[in-house]
């Protein structure tokens, strides 16, 4: 079996459509697994939630915050925001399917010796604890009280990990680190602020993946989110966002020999400065 990982999408369907009959995936035994972002910002976001849910078991998907913004507006507590490409999911026919379908997708997914998440893991989590507290926010999105969730998601506070934290502050940080993160401070606390290049980092802020002494440093993550870093490998790190909505390419790759696949973004180029 391989296993084919897939970049940041963001509505751009006809660049997953060019990818997936670029790579030499066998549906009888392969894997794709997405990093998130499904939709969003991108001109067919709804095209690309039913292709991927149409793939069923041979698709493995974890949510990333543009996904959950979604889930928080059709739950009526979050605002679409004028760059937002989300109006035909939410007055398609099958919204409440699809909507379903997203609500069941897991923070983070362990298999074959690595991690998918969509953003990144906290400097004090080890993979298995970062596993375990994806579940605790998994299990109230899949549960019957899943709006009440949406209404206290939004915020950046609190910004570093006590596992004295409950209740919604505990569940925000969790997804704020799994779907957000992208920097941290020398102590481990995350700055929503930078979305910038590796290379223009602010002062006291380095990439989650290079803090010394980071729990889950032995285990390979696989993620995406940050565009302007692109594709970055690591031998225990693979990011994957290459900016296809921004004029960038599509990016996938097969974990067991790395071998990248690519597509170019099939509309005229964009710049991440202006998401």
């Amino acid at each position: 079996m391989a296993i084919y990982a897939i970049g940041d999408i963001q509505g751009c369907d006809e660049e997953l459509q060019q990818l997936l009959t670029k790579l030499p995936f066998d549906p009888r035994q392969d894997q794709l697994w997405f990093v998130g972002d499904l939709v969003n910002r991108g001109p067919d976001s709804l095209a690309v939630l039913r292709r991927v849910r149409d793939l069923g078991d041979r698709a493995v998907v974890v949510l990333g915050n543009h996904d959950l913004h979604l889930l928080a507006v059709a739950a009526g507590h979050g605002k679409l925001h004028p760059s937002d490409t989300l109006y035909d999911i939410l007055h398609a026919p099958d919204r409440d399917e699809l909507l379903h379908w997203l609500r069941q997708r897991p923070l983070l997914h362990q298999a074959e010796g690595h991690t998918l998440v969509h953003a990144g893991l906290l400097p004090d989590w080890t993979v298995g604890q970062a596993a375990q507290l994806a579940r605790e926010v998994e299990t109230v999105l899949r549960g019957p009280n899943w709006h009440d969730f949406f209404a206290h998601m939004y915020g950046n506070q609190p910004a570093a990990w006590d596992n004295k934290l409950h209740g919604y502050k505990r569940l925000r940080l969790i997804v704020n680190a799994l779907t957000r993160l992208r920097v941290c401070t020398a102590d481990g606390a995350m700055d929503f602020k930078f979305k910038g290049e590796k290379a223009a980092l602010p002062p006291g802020c380095q990439p989650w993946f290079t803090l010394p002494g980071r729990a889950s440093r032995h285990e390979t993550v696989v993620f995406g989110h940050w565009s302007a870093l692109g594709l970055h490998l690591e031998p225990h790190v693979i990011a994957l966002d290459t900016g296809c909505l921004w004029g960038g390419q599509l990016t996938a790759l097969r974990l067991h020999d790395r071998q990248i696949f690519q597509v170019n973004c099939a509309r005229p180029s964009a710049d991440w400065r202006t998401a």
